[in-house]
């Protein structure tokens, strides 16, 4: 892996590294990933689809998986949290929010 990168590069990194780790815990997974708006250039959100299921966010900021994506310890940090997203929304905790 490598670290570096810019805002649009990174941002391909995370969305797959993230569903690469999300349709380990669940097939019906899927990555959303906001990245605009006031917090283009500077942060991502990540969340977890499943269904009609929606995550809780988590909240990147862009020089952290710039230089993060680099460092297996990082990685695996990140691995985890978008693991327990998915076992969270899939198992229909309070947290989760029905979509429209």
């Amino acid at each position: 892996m490598f670290s570096g990168g810019d805002y649009d590069e990174v941002a391909r990194w995370l969305a797959n590294f993230a569903t690469s780790h999300a349709k380990r815990e669940s097939l019906h997974a899927e990555v959303r990933l906001d990245r605009e708006g006031p917090r283009e250039g500077k942060a991502y959100w990540l969340r977890i689809r499943i269904g009609e299921r929606l995550s809780s966010e988590i909240e990147l900021a862009y020089p952290e998986v710039r230089d993060g994506r680099g460092i297996l310890a990082w990685c695996q940090a990140l691995a985890e949290r978008v693991r327990g997203l998915v076992r969270d929304t899939a198992g229909g905790g309070p947290a989760k929010i029905r979509l429209a």
